[in-house]
């Protein structure tokens, strides 16, 4: 993956990017919406910073670090990505509860199509909005997308400083565990 230019990442806005997916994946990581970084560079969590790729392979995912432009490869370890809105914005503050609650809807049927064991959504207040939950709390969710469980997480975004990377290895490890074992 080249890093994309300045021109490029500008450009991005609006931009979407395909589905890393395949039936019945152990878990698909669903983050907000991709940034306009991302977007430029054509995959997910592609911004430098974005702690997604060493947390994964950190909390065991994936038996080495990836790098983004290799994500396709997590489906043969049955781990997928998705966002929950897929418009490409400079933050994910820009999208609305109306663009949230339409991403949540969206999703729903993507995960009843694909059936993945679990849904893991990187971002509990977007979670908390798209799907009407406002007292989400982190972790495995009381409500479930047919058989899918549904697990939230913090958004691994190196913008989001709320989580040192050891405490987001613990959370991931974590959903990895029970997705495994359960």
């Amino acid at each position: 993956m080249r890093k994309p230019t300045k021109e490029e990442i500008a450009a991005a806005e609006g931009k979407t990017l395909p589905d890393v997916i395949a039936k019945d994946l152990r878990v698909l990581f669903c983050g907000i919406n991709p940034g306009l970084y991302t977007a430029a560079a054509g995959c997910h969590f592609a911004r430098p910073g974005n702690r997604f790729w060493p947390t994964l392979h950190r909390a065991g995912f994936t038996p080495r670090l990836f790098h983004p432009d290799e994500q396709h490869e997590l489906l043969e370890h049955g781990i997928g990505i998705t966002n929950l809105v897929a418009r490409a914005t400079t933050a994910a503050a820009e999208l609305t509860p109306a663009e949230l609650a339409e991403g949540a809807a969206i999703l729903t049927r993507k995960v009843k199509r694909w059936t993945p064991r679990v849904l893991a959504i990187v971002g509990v207040g977007a979670y908390r909005t798209g799907f009407a939950r406002p007292r989400a709390q982190l972790g495995l969710q009381p409500e479930t997308i047919g058989e899918t469980a549904i697990w939230v997480l913090p958004n691994p975004s190196g913008l989001n400083a709320n989580y040192r990377p050891a405490e987001l290895v613990a959370l991931f490890r974590e959903l990895k565990e029970w997705a495994w074992t359960t």
